[in-house]
């Protein structure tokens, strides 16, 4: 995989992202669940800000972004606070394991910047309950 294939998938993942986290935050009420409220708009604000610097990179390699989506799937099971903590992980470890093949597949500064998103991700999962990884992204080393 070409260093562009990689940022155009990992954009489309933070298109993806950026979507289901907005509609996990208007599901969630600040008053009622402040702890993940915040982890969930601090999520948001994260993907937001990955999302636009990966559109900005490939425009800068000469490319034209993938564009978002009309819509993405939501999960289901999002009704109750613990519905909703879980799609947000899940999303979370499938933001990781994304950025974990960015790293893969990037050098230089590139990689350095996916490194830090994938760190970024990894730290993001423990305010969704989730837990320490040795290696984030990495499934096939979760049980070490």
């Amino acid at each position: 995989m070409s260093e562009l294939d990689a940022l155009q998938t990992t954009l489309e993942g933070e298109h993806a992202a950026v979507y289901v986290f907005a509609v996990l935050g208007a599901r969630t009420s600040q008053s009622a669940s402040p702890e993940l409220y915040a982890a969930l708009r601090d999520a948001y604000q994260a993907h937001r800000v990955r999302r636009d610097g990966l559109v900005s990179e490939i425009a800068q390699l000469g490319a034209a972004p993938v564009a978002a989506a009309t819509a993405y799937d939501v999960p289901a099971g999002i009704e109750t606070t613990d519905g909703i903590a879980r799609a947000a992980l899940s999303l979370e470890s499938a933001c990781a394991t994304t950025y974990a093949s960015l790293v893969a597949n990037t050098v230089g500064g590139r990689r350095a910047r996916a490194v830090e998103a994938l760190t970024n991700a990894a730290v993001r999962e423990l305010a969704f309950r989730g837990t320490p990884e040795i290696f984030p992204g990495a499934s096939e080393y979760a049980d070490r």
